[in-house]
């Protein structure tokens, strides 16, 4: 989908990118974008590592406004904590 540009662009630590496009799902709750990168992992307040709790692929639910917007290649993503995460689809 958006493959070069993220040979250019790896999220850090518990960090989430999302591809947020005009037919994202709109819930009450916030939007459902589709993640795109994830990062490695975060070590918890007692020095463990705590791994990311989403994966590339996955449709989240994140609040409406929020995150660090990323242009990569003229398209808008948004960059979030893994703990702004609201919630994933499944199947």
């Amino acid at each position: 989908m958006a493959g070069q540009a993220f040979r250019k662009f790896l999220p850090l630590f518990d960090r989430v990118l999302v591809e947020r496009s005009a037919a994202d799902t709109v819930t009450k709750g916030g939007i459902m974008p589709t993640v795109v990168a994830v990062g490695s992992d975060s070590k918890g307040k007692g020095g463990e590592i705590e791994p990311v709790s989403v994966k590339v692929g996955d449709k989240v639910l994140l609040r409406e406004y929020g995150g660090t917007k990323v242009v990569l290649d003229d398209k808008d993503y948004l960059l979030f904590r893994d703990g702004d995460i609201l919630g994933k689809y499944v199947d």
